[in-house]
């Protein structure tokens, strides 16, 4: 990510933290993120940083007219900025969408939208057929719907549905993945993936969460994943970072050794 790219997405987060936003709004913003992606002219023209940004705010009212205004006014933010590229555009208007729909809804998206990955992780023909690069975008919204929707929100369904959408030659889960660390970014949290090889009991989640979350400085959910080769104790993702305490990792540290 360049760093005009970088300072594009703080300025559109900012004019999204004082709007008033609901669903609908986000539902907008992604349309609009879908619409843009379809038509290189369109995202190339907005993206243009050598057009006056007169113009390209002119642009938006004519061809995005019909938005609601707090979707309008957003939208408006996020192309007066500088990016990096006409991708880049198109990508930041997914993130701001993503993040509106992180204000709007209650429920817990990061956790839904991990349990998706889970669900796909482990159904090679979900996962396929949601990334299929052929075929109707609609029908994979559709059925993203069918599958999950009466056991997720309405804001993790508008996530996910999304997403498989335009996915933008990701895999679905790493565009899952990023939609989680956005959607936490947005709450002001870090999320943590931790492989156990049973569940943690509710008083050990909350240790290890208020642990790393004095380590790191900000609040931290934890995601959790039952992995038997883990056999005991725990491995911790944040980010790029790795805390491997697992027993599976101190026994292949001591085979390397004894290799040695």
């Amino acid at each position: 990510m360049g760093s005009a790219t970088t300072q594009a997405l703080k300025a559109s987060a900012a004019a999204l933290a004082s709007a008033q936003v609901d669903l609908e709004t986000a539902r907008e913003l992604f349309s609009v993120a879908r619409a843009t992606g379809d038509s290189p002219a369109l995202s190339g023209a907005l993206a243009d940083h050598a057009a006056e940004v007169s113009a390209r705010t002119t642009l938006v009212g004519r061809v995005f007219g019909s938005l609601s205004p707090a979707a309008r006014q957003i939208l408006t933010t996020i192309t007066e900025q500088r990016w990096s590229g006409a991708a880049d555009l198109v990508s930041g208007i997914e993130e701001i969408a993503i993040r509106a729909t992180a204000k709007a809804e209650a429920a817990d998206v990061e956790g839904e939208l991990f349990q998706v990955t889970r669900v796909v992780a482990t159904n090679p023909e979900l996962e396929l057929a949601l990334g299929a690069r052929l075929g109707d975008a609609s029908k994979k919204g559709d059925l993203v719907a069918r599958i999950l929707g009466s056991s997720i929100s309405e804001g993790t369904l508008l996530i996910v549905s999304s997403l498989v959408q335009q996915p933008h030659g990701r895999r679905v889960r790493a565009a899952l993945q990023h939609a989680i660390s956005v959607v936490a970014a947005e709450r002001g949290r870090t999320v943590a993936t931790v492989h156990a090889a049973k569940p943690l009991a509710a008083a050990q989640r909350q240790r290890l969460a208020d642990s790393l979350s004095r380590t790191y400085g900000t609040p931290v959910s934890i995601n959790e994943v039952i992995d038997p080769e883990v056999v005991g104790g725990i491995r911790v993702q944040i980010a790029d970072d790795v805390i491997d305490g697992s027993i599976s990792s101190r026994l292949a540290d001591l085979r390397s050794r004894l290799a040695g």
